[in-house]
């Protein structure tokens, strides 16, 4: 329940507009359609009687009454003998984020436009007027009747806002899960995404995860793939269905992702486990399974209990019936053990041999890495590889991954990945596209929610974002099975930064400061830290090149959190290094002809270098050792 306070707060700072005004009347025990609302709504019932659904709670309505429902809510309505009457009014409500934080956070804990309430109004027949009154302007386009609308629907809120603020009326969030549930109950069987699931339901990605997340526990496609292992498991119980008919019945083309998938979530291959439950159906003598309440948690409604068995119909004396099916089987199985006993005393040193063998390849399929998760296993020379963030620092290895998260337009490392999957932002990426590629191992930034998702999918080597480039490339090297070229990797890049130092020495320049900006509008952004990006690493780091003092001090300073501070273009000047590299992107800011900037000593001197903001995003060694070639290329033209 929203808290009052809270609510009349946040609507006080909305901007409203009224979208629809319907007029709707429902023949006797007239049964509406499931209509999932474009908007939020109100809904004022005026005449009649009627059973309305709204998600999961029930109304009866019986002459005038009202209800709130939010976008993306399922309604249904059901006319009693006496018909129905109602108005509904659609509206949308937004609150710009940027006012305060106080207000964001409101928001994104509790948006009061998707509420659901429901009252009978104390002056129905005002309200009744307010409404009607709307409906008869709604017909008209001019202005003056979308004004006179949007006054009479303030006056509309304020009568409902005040026997809100008067009455104990239990205002419900909007249940996001039970419509997500639903969706993927019906569709559990189709090519599902985050983004497709956000789409059906008209949500953002983000929002309808988050929601889901906090009423359920889970993220909608962790719930997804259970479900369809839930279904595939009373398959692969009830019918005699092949692997690959069951596997694409719940949603995978590919058996062999399925099995494997299977597997992991159960504790068994999908054939084993058809095995079991005839195994116990045997045992329990028992015509049907009892009804399953989880895939890996069940009882038998049928059992055998203190001499005697239950079929239905009586409980019978097993001793009456003769040989039992479980002293058959168990007769079986006994004659069976005795011929497997018998065959090893005859074959005692190669049982052993074999054994051994078969353990030696096993072990040496798959090797142990310590990562800031603990030990990791994985296979020794992963083929199927996962990165994100990473991305550039894995292709420094000759090793093209099968999927990445999306990269900066223009990284130096773009073409390369032209036919690799992109996976989405690195911080929240395609849960189920991963899963689709089957990855031996996938490699990510510290992000505790991104290792959960990721480690349930296939071994996951998280590596710290303050982790050195030494430490960094020598981890993934030792992952890739690449221990060697990891070493030769870090040397082949000290000795181009030496020799980059040594060309900018010949040139002049090693001793001249450095500025790195971006933006423009108004003010520049101005890096203040080597760990910042935009070329900064490079530049500061490992050319070992100096910034104007003013910038220089916060650079050195260890307790400095800042990693750009905003300058305005009027004082722009004093942090103008005698080189100034501006980050550039489609649409920045043309100073061309500003005053401040183009009197800078170096853009009016031609020591200006504009440098891709993608290409000098990122820190690992692939780029960076493309920066370097840039940055050290463009220095020493300029004093040519």
């Amino acid at each position: 329940m929203l808290p009052k306070e809270e609510f009349f707060f946040l609507w006080n700072h909305a901007t409203i507009k009224v979208l629809d005004i319907r007029y709707e009347l429902f023949k006797p025990e007239e049964i509406g359609k499931l209509y999932k609302l474009p908007a939020n709504m109100f809904l004022f019932a005026t005449g009649g009687g009627a059973e309305i659904q709204i998600d999961l709670t029930n109304y009866t309505l019986e002459g005038f009454h009202l209800i709130h429902g939010g976008k993306g809510s399922t309604l249904q309505i059901v006319a009693t003998d006496k018909g129905f009457e109602y108005y509904m009014v659609f509206y949308r409500a937004s609150i710009p984020l940027t006012l305060n934080k106080m207000i964001a956070r409101a928001m994104q804990s509790n948006n009061p436009f998707n509420y659901q309430y429901s009252l009978i109004p104390n002056s129905p027949i005002t309200m009744f007027k307010k409404i009607h009154y709307m409906y008869i302007e709604w017909g008209n386009a001019n202005n003056l009747s979308k004004f006179t609308i949007k006054s009479l629907f303030y006056q509309l809120l304020n009568e409902i806002f005040k026997q809100l603020e008067q009455d104990s009326i239990d205002i419900q969030k909007l249940n996001v899960s039970s419509q997500i549930k639903a969706y993927l109950e019906e569709n559990y069987a189709q090519p599902l995404t985050l983004e497709s699931i956000a789409k059906a339901l008209r949500y953002s990605p983000s929002h309808l995860s988050i929601q889901f997340k906090q009423q359920i526990g889970c993220s909608p496609i962790e719930y997804l793939i259970q479900l369809r292992i839930e279904k595939a498991s009373i398959l692969l119980e009830q019918t005699n269905a092949s692997l690959r008919d069951i596997a694409m019945g719940v949603g995978y083309n590919d058996v062999y992702y399925f099995s494997r998938l299977f597997k992991k979530r159960v504790g068994v291959s999908p054939t084993k486990f058809r095995q079991r439950e005839q195994l116990n159906r045997l045992v329990k003598d028992s015509p049907s399974m009892s009804e399953r309440y989880s895939i890996v948690d069940w009882s038998f409604q049928d059992y055998i209990e203190n001499g005697y068995q239950y079929n239905e119909r009586k409980y019978e004396p097993m001793n009456k019936r003769g040989l039992s099916a479980i002293a058959t089987l168990f007769l079986c199985l006994t004659l069976l053990l005795n011929a497997c006993s018998s065959g090893a005393t005859t074959n005692t040193g190669s049982g052993e041999k074999q054994a051994s063998t078969a353990q030696a390849v096993s072990e040496s399929q798959t090797k142990i890495v310590s990562t800031m998760k603990g030990d990791v296993e994985i296979p020794v020379n992963p083929e199927r590889v996962v990165v994100m963030y990473y991305t550039g620092d894995v292709l420094a290895f000759d090793v093209t991954p099968v999927g990445s998260s999306k990269i900066q337009e223009g990284a130096a490392f773009e073409e390369e990945l032209k036919t690799v999957e992109s996976l989405g932002e690195w911080f929240e990426p395609n849960v189920e596209a991963v899963i689709q590629l089957k990855p031996d191992v996938i490699i990510i930034p510290s992000k505790d929610e991104l290792y959960e998702q990721m480690q349930k999918i296939a071994p996951t080597v998280m590596i710290d974002f303050s982790t050195s480039l030494d430490d960094r490339l020598t981890k993934i090297g030792e992952v890739l099975g690449k221990e060697k070229e990891a070493k030769e990797l870090l040397a082949n890049f000290y000795t181009k930064v030496e020799n980059s130092q040594e060309k900018l020495k010949e040139a002049g320049i090693l001793d001249k400061t450095v500025s790195i900006m971006e933006g423009g509008k108004g003010q520049m952004s101005v890096v203040t830290s080597y760990t910042y990006g935009r070329g900064s690493q490079a530049i500061y780091e490992y050319l070992g090149l100096k910034a104007p003092d003013i910038i220089q001090k916060k650079i050195d300073d260890k307790n400095n959190t800042d990693e750009a501070i905003n300058v305005s273009l009027e004082v722009l000047t004093d942090y103008a290094g005698d080189f100034v590299f501006r980050s550039s992107y489609e649409g920045m800011v043309d100073l061309t002809d500003h005053p401040v900037w183009s009197n800078i000593p170096a853009v009016k001197e031609g020591r200006l270098i504009e440098m891709d903001f993608g290409f000098c995003y990122y820190n690992d060694i692939y780029s960076l050792t493309k920066q370097l070639d840039f940055i050290v290329d463009n220095l020493v033209a300029t004093t040519k």
